[in-house]
């Protein structure tokens, strides 16, 4: 039950997070970062550019997952180049968002560091 819990404060957390990230004219690389992070966990990307004024994200998508070990450099892992048209950038990145137990532990994750970032950026000033 309190796992349960835990998981809907994690998946909650990161919507608010992803909400907050689109509201601003100009995005922060840290809000890109959250945002190419996001897209490239859904669409399993190894290598991902979001045009915010033309409203389009630009991807490598892996196309066979049993080549392709993010630790080693491989040349011969299939991709395929995807050029994805989005009308509202933050129905899209909430779209992206799944609810099963490995996804909440990366979400979980990506909680920590961004909350990480925000102390070093309070230290820093």
């Amino acid at each position: 039950m309190e796992n349960s819990g835990l998981k809907s404060r994690v998946f909650k957390e990161v919507q608010n997070l992803v909400s907050s990230s689109c509201y601003s004219l100009e995005t922060s690389r840290k809000h890109q970062i959250l945002h190419e992070m996001i897209v490239k966990k859904h669409y399993n990307a190894v290598d991902i550019t979001i045009d915010y004024h033309r409203n389009r994200i630009l991807m490598d998508l892996v196309v066979d997952d049993s080549s392709y070990d993010p630790k080693n450099l491989t040349f011969s892992t299939p991709l395929m180049r995807t050029n994805m048209y989005y009308d509202n950038l933050k129905g899209f990145l909430l779209s992206c968002l799944e609810t099963d137990n490995a996804s909440i532990a990366f979400y979980a994750n990506l909680l920590k560091t961004f909350r990480n970032s925000k102390k070093k950026e309070v230290i820093m000033a």
